[in-house]
């Protein structure tokens, strides 16, 4: 994880402006996007008749889905030296989905509307990510990346708020909702086509060979690999957001006021995510990440003993920030240790392994929960998070002269 500090953080060139580009199609994407899946789990079960059980086996297998067509898009981002279009495929097939959600009459509709929806995800993924990278040079990278999931996160508040809003003023009309959020779906696909133009190649990655071909992904060295497991450890320590919201209902939270929870997070989220990846290209990786870790650590003992409602929104915030401090930053760090021909490459593997990690993490977090306790749930998480502090502690001294 090799990162040499810039001597001293003078107020550098503005950040290109596809860079904003690809935050505000993120952003309306994730609004389409959350109008429609903060509402669907309740359309299936009350609308169509479809039981808990199914409505968890959709969202396993899409889900998962999505984690392994990352690989596959990163790799031909690679392959065909075309990053752009891939998105613009990935994020097409997100919008052309929303319109079969407000038409289903049945739940077979509605499941391949939803796996052809983060197929489309899973392909736009690692092109867009690598494109970042492409579009700015080495030190503006963690603001690039923070901006990008700044704009991102915005759309994953604001879209569950506006489907509330909506559903209010439509007497609870899912499928009204649901042809609302065609709208921001098109708007993001019309503004990447016609908003960020692809960099020409760097000289020399041309005829590289495929990232498919055994001596180019030998290329993935020691430093790229110490970022992915890195990335799979901090994602053990922090298990999904649902179990923010199981320990809100447990607090005695009203449901009305539950998705508050959601709200908080993403909004703190959100205001942090760009003003730490800037400070990311001041500073040291390593102790940036560090800080980070002991922020989700504070946030998972808050959680673990909070006795109501300020406190856990304490926690809430806490966890939070901890994303916004570390979420660009890995990203930038990806981009910062892959061979430029390999980052589409770098960031699927990256993306796959990360998920993964989330599935086994949320597994031992629900474990925990059922045999011991959800106090049991945030301190393991704590407990991941010390772990991976001390192997960062370990990898910085290994890898720094005495």
């Amino acid at each position: 994880m090799p990162h040499t500090p810039t001597p001293a953080p003078q107020a550098g060139p503005a950040l290109p402006r596809a860079i904003w580009v690809l935050g505000f199609v993120s952003l309306l994407m994730d609004i389409s996007s959350e109008m429609v899946h903060s509402l669907l789990p309740i359309f299936l079960v009350g609308s169509l008749g479809v039981s808990v059980l199914v409505v968890g086996l959709i969202e396993g297998v899409a889900e998962s889905t999505a984690l392994i067509v990352k690989v596959f898009s990163g790799v031909l981002s690679d392959h065909f030296r075309r990053r752009k279009w891939l998105a613009v495929v990935g994020y097409g097939l997100g919008a052309l989905t929303k319109p079969a959600f407000a038409l289903a009459q049945g739940a077979g509709v509605v499941v391949t509307a939803r796996f052809v929806d983060r197929i489309g995800k899973g392909i736009r993924g690692a092109p867009r990510d690598a494109l970042v990278a492409d579009l700015v040079p080495p030190e503006q990278r963690g603001a690039a990346y923070g901006l990008r999931q700044s704009l991102d996160t915005v759309g994953a508040f604001v879209g569950p708020l506006l489907a509330t809003v909506l559903m209010v003023l439509l007497a609870n009309d899912f499928r009204a909702v649901f042809w609302f959020a065609v709208i921001p779906g098109v708007l993001a696909v019309l503004l990447l086509i016609v908003g960020v133009r692809e960099p020409a190649q760097p000289p020399g990655t041309s005829g590289r060979g495929s990232p498919i071909r055994r001596e180019a992904l030998r290329r993935l060295a020691g430093p790229y690999w110490s970022v992915v497991i890195i990335g799979a450890v901090f994602t053990l320590a922090r298990f999904s957001e649902a179990f923010l919201v199981l320990r809100a209902q447990q607090l005695g939270v009203a449901a009305s006021l539950v998705p508050l929870v959601m709200v908080a997070m993403n909004a703190i989220y959100a205001l942090s995510a760009y003003p730490f990846g800037k400070l990311s290209d001041s500073m040291s990786h390593t102790r940036l990440l560090a800080w980070g870790l002991a922020v989700l650590m504070v946030a998972d003992v808050v959680l673990a003993f909070a006795p109501g409602w300020p406190t856990l929104l304490l926690g809430v915030a806490l966890w939070g920030l901890h994303m916004g401090m570390t979420q660009g930053l890995l990203a930038a760090m990806v981009a910062d240790t892959a061979p430029a021909d390999l980052r589409g490459t770098a960031f699927g593997l990256f993306n796959l392994m990360s998920g993964i990690a989330m599935l086994l993490a949320s597994a031992i977090a629900g474990l925990l929960w059922e045999q011991l306790g959800s106090q049991a749930t945030f301190l393991g998480g704590a407990g991941f998070a010390l772990l991976c502090g001390l192997g960062l502690l370990l990898n910085r001294r290994r890898r720094r002269p005495a």
